[in-house]
């Protein structure tokens, strides 16, 4: 299993619902990653996306507590559900919920880190100061519309 995220320079990701700043080459780049994968979404993240709605050409299993269904997408109430509707296969693509109860499944997050630090009230962990991740790829630097950007790989180390 795999995550992607978008992060700020304090490793935030939101506030109030939404990504406060944007970039589409992160856009670009998160669609090349997702694009025909089995996805994992909460469902507060899902109303996030344009319309509301599941991202098409991708299997959406919706994290969530709730039980009414939402078309295009299947619901999944646990982490073990999710774990067993996709077999391990998936990517995982928030919120802050869905990343903190699915990270310890993956092996590999797509972080685009975004060199700016709106105000953020959700947050991802910190892979630098986590000794199970270690950055594989820095990425190179990058800009659009002002702000200063890479694509990075973390892998989980091995054990032993």
């Amino acid at each position: 299993m795999e995550a992607i995220v978008a992060v700020y320079g304090d490793w935030g990701i939101g506030c109030g619902g939404t990504q406060p700043v944007t970039l589409s080459a992160d856009r670009k780049y998160f669609l090349k990653r997702t694009k025909g994968t089995c996805v994992i979404v909460g469902r507060r993240t899902l109303e996030d996306f344009p319309g509301g709605r599941p991202l098409p050409n991708r299997r959406n299993l919706v994290l969530t507590r709730q039980s009414a269904p939402i078309p295009g997408a299947e619901l999944v109430h646990s982490p073990a559900q999710a774990l067993e509707a996709c077999e391990g296969e998936a990517m995982v693509i928030g919120g802050a919920s869905v990343y903190r109860q699915l990270l310890p499944w993956c092996t590999r997050v797509y972080v685009t880190r975004l060199d700016v630090c709106p105000e953020s009230d959700v947050f991802f962990p910190n892979l630098d100061e986590d000794p199970a991740w270690v950055c594989t790829d820095p990425g190179e630097p990058a800009w659009e519309n002002g702000v200063c950007y890479r694509f990075c790989v973390y892998e989980r180390r091995r054990e032993g």
